[in-house]
Formats: structure tokens, C-alpha cells, sequence
């Protein structure tokens, strides 16, 4: 369960890049307060569903316009302002 996490978050932050400039690091910075956290998912690290949960809600509120979320990974919506 945890590689499908980090194949869903890899491919975020692919989809993102296609439509962004930003480095990966830059990225990771934004997203989960890592530099290096892409990076260390590919070497193998762990996270935790909270950090996954952040970092895919992170992506959805900045996701390019015009670019397509992924349709095998599940979109967080978005909470009624009250």
C-alpha cells in the first residue's frame, strides 16, 4: 500500500512539473517542508498517511489550471468555507 502512496505522490509532482517550472526541491518545500522529500521517497524512506494526506491536499489546492488530475488517484475536496 505505501508504493502505491509514493507512486501516486511521484506522479503529482510529474504532472505538476509538466506544467510548472519549479525545481523538485522547490516543490518538496512547499508541500511537505522537505527539500529532499522526493528524493527520499525514491531512495526507499517512509512517510505516514498524514504527511501523504498533506502533501496530496497541498497539490490539489495548487494544481496548475488547465492541467488534469490524475484520474487513478483520488482528489481531496474541498471544505465549505463557513
Amino acid at each position: 500500500m505505501e508504493a502505491e502512496l509514493i507512486r501516486h505522490l511521484l506522479t503529482l509532482l510529474d504532472r505538476f512539473r509538466a506544467h510548472k517550472d519549479r525545481e523538485e526541491s522547490t516543490i518538496g518545500r512547499h508541500c511537505a517542508a522537505d527539500g529532499a522529500f522526493f528524493s527520499r521517497l525514491r531512495e526507499g524512506k517512509t512517510l505516514t498517511a498524514r504527511k501523504y494526506d498533506s502533501v496530496v491536499r497541498w497539490f490539489s489546492e495548487n494544481w496548475p489550471d488547465g492541467a488534469e488530475w490524475p484520474s487513478d488517484i483520488q482528489r481531496p475536496v474541498k471544505e465549505a468555507a463557513e
